[in-house]
């Protein structure tokens, strides 16, 4: 009797989806170290925040349209327009002359990234046996928080050494390594199903939260709550996200289904996410102006100095995730996670002047492990409560909702931060601030440490109302279910920071 032989996992047509994983995963903190070098180049502090919201708002909506469209035309092709959108968003903003150039170019590449992880997990489950899967989201999970962690040191480095520019330019080469790759060895036909796309309600979905983003960025600093355009911008609001509501209830394939929140732990689990993303996007973005203007740093000092936040965040989710597959026991460490941002976003408060720089650096542990804890237990708890025929949705809401959160976060407590900063010279680069006489270099290093309170003092608030919500999660059995647990998915998953993307489909 022959034994059936088993079919070869295709490694090299892995590789390039995997290469597009990788460039999901950097592109979402490698920014951050390049952001006060920008800022000073361009100009446009006021408008700086929008930088990380144009690419998070552009990248959260078009996910599920990507994934959508994969189902229409077929996921191949899907993936590799999301990569070219991605890399030609990456060369327009890499040769961007003004700010606001830079904010439209990464919106498209926004648009193009928003494909990129969820065409790369639904063609390695087309690819891929079930019996399989654990060994890929082995490396995966093992490749992610490399990147992840390597984000920031990779854009202070290039930053320093080469040109901001290169943040973007970085993308290219793996980007066209990532084409030529899946176009050659990646051979797979795809069944298209009959899906419409919901492009009412993601039009609905992008006016609303774009007009509460602007909103929450204009009002009390560059216009009154009282004026004209704030009013109106809430009014747009208002009747966008209502409608969205409306169109999400009778719409064939919704981009947010509306059974979903039937369930209690997945609608706590979506406010968490939501929170955790506010106030994560922020901090990650803000610590590195500290690190440069205010302790004189180099770009590639504060990416390095950002690694202990980046590693204990890693560190919380792959434990945590690793000891819920075995326990079952989950519903501690959104209150842990909660607890621990909260008292880390305060213990930073400690953060002046003349902080020692690896103090500082060492204050960020706390709160990067009330993260990992938080991205972790939200991820988990979402795909728990989901049924298994809505696995897939449930993954793509706890991505949309979470990168919505860090957009609007990114938009308040940036307005924050710009907004101490009042009556510095906002065309200065880190470099050029150390030159600067020193009566002025002690004014912008006091202006900058106190925008970073502000920011800080928002995400210990986020922080706080996490915490609060988490102790309303019930500790409901885990659902079983086939193939890989949720628990090893959703540890390679959270490792992204625009954060977590749709498991590995199975199939019959």
């Amino acid at each position: 009797m022959t034994t059936p032989q088993r079919a070869r996992i295709p490694y090299l047509a892995v590789t390039g989806l995997m290469l597009g994983i990788v460039l999901a995963t950097l592109d979402g903190t490698i920014v951050g170290t390049a952001l006060p070098t920008i800022a000073g180049e361009l100009g446009g502090l006021d408008r700086l925040s929008w930088v990380v919201t144009a690419y998070l708002l552009t990248a959260a909506v078009a996910t599920p349209l990507w994934g959508k469209l994969g189902d229409l035309y077929g996921r191949k092709g899907s993936y590799l327009s999301a990569v070219a959108v991605f890399l030609a968003g990456s060369v327009l903003s890499g040769v961007a002359g003004t700010m606001d150039q830079l904010i439209a170019f990464r919106a498209l590449q926004g648009i193009g990234a928003g494909g990129l992880m969820v065409g790369a997990f639904a063609l390695i489950g087309t690819l891929v046996e079930p019996k399989d899967s654990p060994r890929v989201q082995a490396v995966t999970g093992a490749m992610l928080p490399v990147a992840f962690a390597g984000g920031p040191l990779l854009g202070g480095v290039l930053t320093d050494h080469l040109n901001w520019r290169w943040a973007f330019y970085v993308n290219l080469p793996v980007g066209l390594a990532a084409v030529l790759i899946v176009a050659l060895a990646l051979h797979v036909r795809t069944e298209r199903v009959r899906a419409r796309i919901d492009w009412a309600g993601a039009l609905l979905l992008t006016t609303g939260v774009l007009a509460l983003t602007l909103l929450a960025g204009w009002a009390g600093t560059a216009h009154a709550w009282t004026s004209p355009r704030i009013l109106a911008l809430g009014a747009v609001a208002a009747a966008a996200l209502a409608w969205f509501v409306r169109v999400e209830r009778r719409a064939e394939e919704p981009v947010i289904p509306p059974r979903l929140f039937r369930g209690r732990n997945f609608t706590l689990a979506q406010i968490l996410s939501f929170l955790v993303g506010a106030g994560m996007i922020a901090a990650m973005n803000y610590l590195p102006q500290y690190l440069q203007f205010v302790r004189g740093q180099s770009s590639t000092a504060s990416g390095l100095l950002l690694l202990p936040l980046m590693l204990a965040m890693v560190a919380a989710q792959l434990g945590s995730g690793r000891i819920i597959a075995r326990t079952g026991r989950y519903r501690i460490y959104p209150i842990l996670g909660g607890a621990l941002m909260t008292a880390g976003a305060l213990l930073l408060l400690l953060l002046d002047v003349e902080t020692p720089t690896a103090v500082a650096s060492g204050l960020t542990v706390v709160v990067g492990a009330g993260m990992g804890f938080l991205m972790q237990a939200t991820l988990l708890v979402t795909l728990y409560a989901a049924e298994p025929r809505d696995m897939g949705a449930a993954s793509g809401t706890v991505t949309l909702v979470r990168t919505l959160g860090g957009s609007l976060g990114v938009a308040v407590l940036g307005a924050v931060f710009t907004a101490r900063l009042a009556g510095t010279d906002p065309n200065v680069t880190p470099a050029q601030a150390q030159r600067l006489p020193e009566p002025v270099r002690e004014g912008l290093r006091a202006a900058v440490t106190s925008g970073l309170h502000g920011v800080l003092l928002g995400t210990a608030l986020l922080a706080a109302l996490a915490f609060a919500v988490a102790w309303f999660v019930r500790e409901d059995p885990l659902r079983p279910t086939a193939g890989a647990a949720p628990a090893t998915e959703a540890a390679a998953a959270s490792a992204d920071p625009r954060p977590a993307d749709p498991p590995l489909p199975r199939r019959s």
